[in-house]
């Protein structure tokens, strides 16, 4: 005792101890309590993001559902027939794995010769898919039945399936994408009901939660439970039945909540237990979907972690007190650096650096344990930034892909207006042509007159031919012509292009073109007419449709590989802007403009399936010059 009174060191250590052990204590303390809060919202993070993956599975299910009944609907509605609903039935369960069942149910007494019932249910069995005529029974009061036709609208539904005449249990559970139908006169004739298997979801959804214990729960509007790990609640009781006002008041406004469609995430006692619930409503649907997390399971390991530290810091401060007159200079420098960069911690401040230190004291394993636990925090924080960031990329392309959907479906009204359009014009004139020549008689015209009519009629009807010709070719990838092109056909070059400007003048009879060779006339190559023709010709008609119909020029030239074949004209050329959107297919420079948009594309496409091309020359400023080329065979 004298010793210690006369050593300043151990006096000195002592009143250290007695003064560091409260701002220790209190530091770690802090660091704990953060740390607790810090586990809290980053399981919250993780909890809400595996939500919103699961959130994203049940979309693409009901997406695939609802894709695939729509598919099918106008077809079912144009042919509703006992047999087509029977065929159309096993087809959308046939073809879409992630659907269990379909029935397409009629109104009473539709089909008289099946009696006042008629419906027709396909379910998948394993892998294999049964089509059958439901046993009779008053389906018309069912909710997938009913709802529909009450909204007149398509509606998603669950129910428990009591009658099962086929044995086709799925546990009974399900939820159904019903829509009306209607026949021609708009009156309705039954229901189309599309099934997904709750109990089959509950299964997928049970191997993405993201603790031991922790589980997923679907309510109705009015908080029916219609997935839960208890069976017994399912279609039974709701999120209210038998909630204690007093003791369970968290219960009740998480139930209010997620009836009323919002979305977050609150600490409820759920069964005695202390859980974290993250729910969002379910889009499309009255429903909503939460993920139960049991704070034992977020806190876990935060607890074993307390145990461990609680354990070191006893030991030590046993070897401090034993070894602080020693070693008090080396102790008291590594305590401040470890306690500011555990301040900074505990500000927020995440990027700082625990090293790891060889010393085996209860410094040293402190320091190690604080780089660990700061590791393991980091960890986990850049996990849930990952998540975060994968959301986000998926949510981008989601957005993009919606983008390009909107995007291909306005391409095909304006395409399908511009058909429209194209082909209505020559055949009103043709139509027009024929009512005069039907009203009048051959003898009351002259033969001039009649020439006229018929020229008229035969040119627009040539302009028939050409659009449904050049329709058919576009509708091909291009595959199938590449496999057909056969290139054995001896094409005179200088003829050719005579043949060609003859036939531009006869549909265009006011146009000047003038054909300038640098070949023999008996000059000649191997290829496929009918393509290069149809090549030739479409550039042809170009010039002289847009041209001032008097500088139309073909000139044919060739060197050791290729053949050219330039056409030029003087008119209004190409704007800049529209050159690289001019081989595209159904692209026009004038969306008022004469044709489909169709032509150019085409003919860069035979060119080059005869092993050619077709190019624009943008060194010709005076109108167009397009220049298609061909092999030389010679």
């Amino acid at each position: 005792m004298i010793n210690i009174r006369k050593s300043f060191s151990t006096k000195l250590s002592v009143a250290l101890l007695i003064l560091a052990a409260p701002i220790f204590v209190i530091s770690l303390g802090v660091l704990f309590t953060q740390s607790r809060k810090m586990i809290r919202n980053e399981a919250i993070g993780h909890a809400s993001s595996v939500l919103n993956a699961t959130m994203q599975q049940l979309n693409r299910h009901f997406l695939t559902i609802e894709t695939a009944t729509n598919a099918n609907l106008w077809q079912v509605e144009q042919v509703f027939t006992p047999d087509s609903l029977l065929y159309f039935a096993n087809r959308i369960v046939s073809l879409n794995p992630h659907i269990d069942g379909c029935s397409i149910s009629a109104q009473p007494d539709m089909f008289p010769q099946y009696g006042r019932y008629f419906s027709a249910y396909s379910v998948r069995k394993a892998d294999s898919v049964t089509t059958v005529i439901e046993e009779p029974y008053d389906y018309f009061n069912k909710v997938w039945y009913k709802t529909p036709h009450q909204l007149r609208d398509a509606c998603w539904v669950a129910y428990y399936d009591e009658v099962d005449s086929l044995e086709l249990t799925l546990d009974g559970m399900l939820a159904s994408y019903c829509k009306p139908l209607y026949n021609a006169d708009s009156a309705f004739v039954g229901v189309i009901s599309t099934d997904l298997s709750l109990l089959r979801l509950s299964h997928e959804m049970s191997a993405m939660k993201p603790y031991p214990h922790s589980y997923f729960m679907l309510i109705g509007e009015n908080g029916r439970y219609y997935v839960h790990p208890d069976s017994t609640l399912l279609f039974k009781q709701t999120i209210f039945t038998g909630a204690d006002t007093r003791k369970q008041a968290d219960q009740i406004v998480l139930g209010h909540e997620m009836t009323s469609g919002k979305r977050g995430n609150m600490m409820v006692n759920m069964d005695g237990a202390d859980c974290i619930v993250c729910y969002q409503p379910v889009p499309g649907t009255k429903w909503s979907l939460a993920i139960v997390c049991p704070d034992s399971d977020v806190m876990e390991g935060y607890h074993r972690l307390i145990y461990i530290v609680v354990s070191l810091l006893v030991l030590g401060l046993l070897v401090i007190i034993l070894l602080s007159h020693r070693a008090m200079a080396h102790t008291i420098r590594p305590l401040h650096e470890l306690l500011d960069k555990t301040q900074s911690i505990t500000a927020g401040n995440m990027d700082v650096t625990i090293p790891r230190t060889t010393r085996i004291d209860v410094i040293g394993r402190l320091q190690n344990s604080f780089a660990q636990m700061l590791e393991s925090l980091n960890y986990h924080m850049k996990s849930v930034r990952f998540v975060s960031d994968q959301t986000r990329q998926r949510n981008e392309e989601l957005l993009q892909a919606t983008r390009m959907a909107q995007e291909a479906d306005r391409q095909k009204t304006t395409f399908i207006q511009n058909v429209t359009h194209q082909i209505r014009t020559p055949l009103n004139i043709i139509m027009g042509f024929a009512q005069v020549l039907s009203d009048a008689g051959s003898g009351n015209l002259s033969d001039d007159d009649l020439k006229n009519v018929t020229d008229t009629m035969n040119h627009n009807a040539t302009q028939l031919n050409r659009m449904v010709q050049m329709l058919f070719d576009s509708s091909d990838s291009g595959l199938n012509e590449e496999m057909n092109c056969d290139k054995t056909d001896t094409l005179l070059c200088v003829q050719e292009a005579h043949q060609a400007a003859d036939v531009v003048r006869q549909r265009y009879p006011g146009v000047s073109i003038s054909i300038q060779s640098q070949l023999a006339d008996d000059f000649s190559v191997l290829t496929n007419r009918t393509y290069f023709m149809h090549a030739l010709l479409e550039l042809m008609y170009n010039a002289a449709k847009y041209s001032d119909g008097k500088h139309v020029e073909l000139q044919v030239s060739a060197d050791e590989a290729m053949v050219s074949f330039a056409v030029q004209d003087q008119g209004n050329g190409i704007p800049e802007a529209e050159v690289e959107h001019l081989f595209k297919f159904f692209t026009k420079v004038d969306d008022l403009s004469e044709g489909l948009g169709l032509g150019l594309p085409l003919a860069k496409r035979h060119a080059q399936n005869l092993g050619g091309d077709v190019v624009l020359d943008t060194t010709y400023h005076s109108g167009c010059r397009f220049i298609l080329t061909i092999p030389n065979t010679n």
